[in-house]
């Protein structure tokens, strides 16, 4: 398998990428990284690499990038050959196999809604987060990709979103539900009701459980909750903020409270924090690609590179755009 690894994306880019790689390419034997960006930056940094690694890397040289700042489609035009767009032409090209980057995220789904490498069947690609509830994890989706959408594209994440859990969170019929202001009928504006009706009429997957109030994604209430890319993105930095948030307050006071057993307390709350960090799960991807995109945070260290090409990797081994398409393509049969 083939990654074109965006080297300048990233608030600290391009140590952590190529750091990411290297790591990734010591155990994974079959995996090829394409470094996209300024070589005189990224060329230093693997001077001192076995040479058995970088054997299976490439850099493919370009001067322009994305400022994680900058305004997406206007930093596009001024900047074409900017790493980010790069990558993506080179999926289309099928040159590579998947794209990762922890670049801006506008700009990274901005390229690749331009490249219009949809699977069949797909109308807007959605990107699908998995976040912690009392449960086990939930997939959100979507965070961001498509603020304007419409019921058929919530349809559609319900269906993607519902085989992601299937194949990464391995849950053989998982509860899909739709993020609403309340659960009865008729709750929401017209999107929300449209949708509903929709979810109601196909089989999408799993089992549907009807609209879920936002509280509801903590409880374990469903392992897919789905939203229009507004609420998912605002729904994602509440979440983050409040989880730093909780366990600085929390592990204060806990931490304040104690003598002897602090130490330990300590130890116990930073790995708690761990297992739900961003860096842990590498990135989340943008389904409904004709390939593998996968978005990392900004501030992604070498081991969340690392982990987001794992996860790409695993996306492609498990065939799960072969299945996006054959399931939509069900639906598409019986609505005609």
């Amino acid at each position: 398998m083939r990654i074109a690894l965006d080297a300048m994306g990233g608030d600290h880019a391009p140590a952590p990428n190529v750091e990411g790689a290297l790591t990734v390419l010591a155990d994974h034997s079959e995996l090829e990284v394409l470094l996209v960006g300024d070589e005189k930056l990224i060329e230093p940094l693997l001077a001192d690499a076995d040479s058995s690694l970088t054997a299976r890397i490439k850099v493919i040289h370009t001067d322009e990038a994305v400022g994680m700042h900058e305004k997406p489609t206007e930093a596009l035009r001024k900047k074409p050959n900017n790493s980010i767009a790069v990558c993506w032409r080179l999926m289309a090209e099928k040159n590579v196999d998947a794209v990762v980057s922890a670049g801006n995220t506008g700009a990274v789904v901005a390229a690749g809604l331009r490249t219009r490498l949809f699977l069949k069947g797909v109308k807007r690609p959605g990107i699908a987060v998995a976040l912690p509830t009392i449960k086990g994890r939930s997939i959100l989706m979507d965070v961001g990709a498509n603020p304007a959408a419409r019921p058929e594209h919530l349809m559609q994440y319900a269906v993607m979103g519902g085989l992601y859990a299937r194949e990464m969170l391995q849950i053989e019929s998982p509860r899909i539900g739709l993020m609403n202001i309340g659960s009865e009928d008729g709750k929401g504006n017209d999107l929300y009701r449209e949708s509903h009706a929709l979810m109601q009429s196909f089989p999408l997957g799993g089992e549907y459980v009807g609209n879920v109030e936002g509280r509801g994604l903590y409880q374990g209430e469903a392992d897919v909750l789905v939203c229009e890319g507004f609420v998912g993105n605002v729904v994602l930095k509440v979440s983050e903020g409040m989880a730093e948030f909780m366990m600085k307050r929390i592990g204060h006071a806990v931490l304040e409270s104690l003598d002897q057993e602090k130490q330990q307390a300590g130890k116990a709350m930073h790995d708690l924090a761990q297992q739900y960090h961003y860096q842990e799960a590498g990135g989340a991807p943008l389904l409904g690609i004709d390939g593998t995109c996968i978005i990392c945070h900004g501030s992604s260290d070498g081991r969340a590179i690392a982990n987001a090409l794992r996860v790409s990797e695993t996306l492609k081994d498990r065939n799960l755009n072969d299945q996006i398409v054959e399931h939509l393509a069900q639906i598409k049969i019986e609505q005609s």
